[in-house]
């Protein structure tokens, strides 16, 4: 059949069965009824909207002009803020890398393992960043370590569960055939699934770095460190010029690193 035939086929319409109309029905009925209980249960007050706008007008005009002054501990605490995340991201890899093992069925034919590889990504997955850097500013005490290690255990779920997924997509050819050569199971990890892997690998690595830059620009807040504590330290006095010059500096490393991954991606990978 040529493509005008195909182009020419008039379109038969039909109509939902009844049960596709009810279950239709059901869910719009279920959709409208979250939204009305959930604008009951945060008690919007309809004065503060009106008053909104005039609210944000005179808020931007206290940032301007921003403060000189404080861009240089602002630069000093954005630093601080990129050794975070990279020391974070690392961390997880290392982490990440052999429970990633554990949790691919291909290669850890173990149903223990896998669902213990499992419940430790969604154990790191279902615990927000800044959760975990109060349970380290509790342990550890205010500062940087709390705040890279809070990082790490975050970004060990995302990493590890695509690294797993990655390998349990690896193409069985060359698996096989290392096997077959009598390969060791070292060998086959370097030479079949490494080489298959790798791509992805670093993709991940350095999109959960571009991620966790923007995480670990709100640490600061609990008190872990990085460019979050000069934003909690002027927001707190109600310096919004300072909290205009901090704005800024994430804008611009999250632009900036933004830009580094996407040309590392482009050019190396």
């Amino acid at each position: 059949m040529s493509a005008g035939a195909v182009l020419a086929t008039p379109r038969r319409w039909q109509r939902f069965s009844p049960w596709k109309r009810l279950a239709r029905l059901a869910f719009t009925l279920f959709a409208v009824a979250a939204f009305v209980a959930s604008l009951r249960t945060i008690e919007v007050i309809p004065e503060f909207l009106y008053d909104a706008p005039d609210q944000m007008a005179d808020l931007f005009g206290r940032m301007w002009p921003m403060d000189a002054g404080y861009i240089g501990p602002t630069l000093r605490a954005l630093v601080e803020t990129l050794h975070i995340a990279t020391l974070g991201t690392l961390i997880a890899i290392a982490i990440a890398v052999p429970i990633g093992l554990l949790a691919a069925r291909n290669i850890t034919p173990s149903l223990p393992l896998n669902l213990f590889a499992k419940f430790v990504f969604v154990t790191s997955r279902s615990v927000n960043s800044l959760v975990w850097a109060l349970l380290f500013v509790a342990v550890f005490g205010p500062g940087p370590l709390a705040g890279a290690l809070a990082i790490a255990l975050r970004s060990v779920g995302f990493t590890g569960k695509l690294l797993a997924e990655a390998l349990e997509e690896s193409n069985r050819g060359s698996i096989e055939a290392l096997q077959a050569a009598g390969a060791g199971r070292r060998a086959t990890l370097l030479l079949g699934y490494w080489p298959q892997v790798k791509p992805a690998f670093w993709s991940i690595a350095l999109f959960r770095w571009d991620i966790n830059i923007r995480e670990s620009a709100v640490l600061g807040l609990v008190g872990a460190g990085g460019i979050g504590v000069a934003l909690d330290t002027a927001l707190n006095l109600l310096y919004w010029d300072q909290v205009a010059v901090v704005l800024a500096a994430i804008f611009g490393v999250v632009i900036l690193a933004e830009i580094v991954v996407t040309t590392v991606r482009a050019k190396v990978l």
